[in-house]
């Protein structure tokens, strides 16, 4: 018996006003899956997995998360499904005010009632040892580097060992050298925590790395679909110009 997809969307519409963003999308996602979405900017990427978690309500269409149509469900029953899946943030998304381990130890209390003082500091070790930066666990946000924020924040989401995690542009304005890491890290995440992946991004060697499927979104909806080799040598003009 085939597993059901952990993600399926299905003839999914967004406008804001007149401005029309999605305009019929559909994809799956299986488990264990690294999807990689590419886009030009304003194509609907980052909307698209907005609309997986309700940040964004859809116009029209199907969401089903872990087998459930989530476009229907109340507050209460989407935070049950959103309590299994991780958002990494383009700008890592720290509060300011705290400092890495005050971050962390929020995220995980508002996760995970009752825990002990005790699991929630070997928990925040734990996921900043996964992200290499357990030395960084007193500094404040304004004393870390862009590849270091982004680092937390992904420790931060992983503190609540999710079942997906969808991250959005993890690699943007990053240099070259530190998104590669970046890249790295991801793979590494995938491997350890056996997570299933949807990664947003522009950054062509990220979608390589981290992707055993890529999807193209143009105007709305999905132009192309493939592996990265099979992009690369795809007929499409448009479609190439993407890995030039």
């Amino acid at each position: 018996m085939k597993e059901q997809p952990i993600i399926a969307i299905k003839n999914l519409y967004k406008s804001f006003g007149n401005h029309k963003v999605l305009r019929g999308i559909n994809l799956t996602v299986n488990k264990g899956d690294a999807l990689v979405i590419l886009g030009r900017s304003g194509s609907g990427k980052s909307v698209t997995i907005e609309c997986i978690v309700g940040l964004i309500e859809a116009d029209k269409g199907t969401i089903e998360v872990f087998g459930t149509d989530i476009t229907h469900l109340s507050n209460k029953e989407l935070n049950k499904i959103r309590l299994r899946i991780g958002f990494l943030f383009q700008n890592g998304a720290l509060y300011d005010s705290m400092s890495v381990r005050e971050n962390l130890a929020f995220t995980l209390k508002h996760h995970t009632r009752h825990l002990s003082e005790e699991e929630i500091e070997k928990q925040i070790n734990e996921a900043l040892d996964s992200v290499g930066l357990r030395e960084s666990i007193d500094k404040m946000p304004a004393e870390l580097s862009g590849g270091m924020i982004k680092r937390i924040g992904l420790a931060r989401t992983l503190i609540i060992k999710p079942e997906i995690i969808l991250y959005d542009e993890p690699t943007a304005g990053l240099d070259t050298i530190t998104s590669k890491e970046i890249s790295e890290l991801i793979l590494s995440v995938q491997k350890k925590y056996q997570t299933t992946s949807l990664i947003i991004t522009h950054d062509i060697v990220c979608a390589k790395m981290t992707g055993n499927r890529i999807m193209i979104i143009k105007d709305g909806l999905i132009y192309a679909e493939g592996t990265y080799d099979e992009l690369v040598t795809n007929k499409d003009s448009w479609v190439r110009s993407f890995f030039e």
